[in-house]
């Protein structure tokens, strides 16, 4: 599959909002798929890789709501809840955007993966040139980053404290981002950071600007403290 540079000045580049990137220059982006996926309003997926089993149920009963309404996710799909997610999102019609934490060069994708690029659904997006072969941490952090700066809100399903998707998360708290998390035991302290806690059950508050859908005001759904 073919990668595609696009830089600053590209008309396919995105717009990305100042201060959002630890990066002073604009960055350029490695790309395979349909670029036009960029332009529409993006909903982040970020999330621990360990993660209690309250909230892996949760997740995935809430990515399927969230796909059937055809809501865009951008997100790294790199931890094993995060790649059952990405499995679920594929099997809509709706489009979604992989960004690894490493390059393109001879990327494994999955069978339904290579299929979605090809009929442009998928977009495969990294900030990293073909000598960044493998992942490091410090690469995964600017790839939750990038996600960040990229969405219209943020999905967080659980963040371990002082991990990586913690610092994430208080990054994108400091310029004001939209985080929802779940309300439950173990996000206590997300929730207790600026994150808002919804109720898995309704996810109509997320579709708020990234679909046509209409949905009840979001005080009626998510609340910064557990009542």
């Amino acid at each position: 599959m073919k990668v595609r540079r696009v830089e600053p000045g590209d008309r396919n580049y995105p717009a990305i909002p100042a201060g959002r990137l630890p990066i002073a220059a604009a960055p350029i982006f490695y790309a395979m798929g349909d670029l036009s996926i960029l332009h529409h309003p993006l909903l982040g997926l970020i999330c621990s890789i360990q993660c209690p089993g309250s909230i892996i149920i949760k997740t995935f009963d809430f990515i399927r709501k969230l796909r059937d309404e055809k809501v865009i996710m951008i997100g790294g799909f790199h931890s094993p809840m995060e790649r059952d997610c990405l499995d679920l999102l594929l099997r809509g019609t709706q489009p979604v955007i992989l960004c690894p934490a490493r390059s393109l060069y001879n990327l494994r994708m999955g069978k339904e993966a290579r299929k979605a690029v090809a009929e442009g659904r998928l977009l495969v997006l990294s900030l990293f040139g073909d000598d960044v072969r493998r992942t490091t941490a410090s690469q995964s952090i600017l790839r939750n980053d990038m996600v960040s700066a990229l969405a219209e809100a943020i999905l967080v399903p659980h963040a371990t404290q002082n991990g990586k998707t913690w610092m994430t998360v208080l990054k994108a708290l400091g310029y004001g981002q939209k985080i929802v998390t779940f309300e439950d035991d173990a996000n206590a302290n997300l929730i207790a950071s600026g994150a808002r806690g919804c109720r898995d059950d309704l996810p109509s508050e997320l579709l708020l600007g990234l679909t046509g859908a209409t949905a009840p005001p979001f005080s009626s759904l998510c609340h910064r403290e557990r009542s």
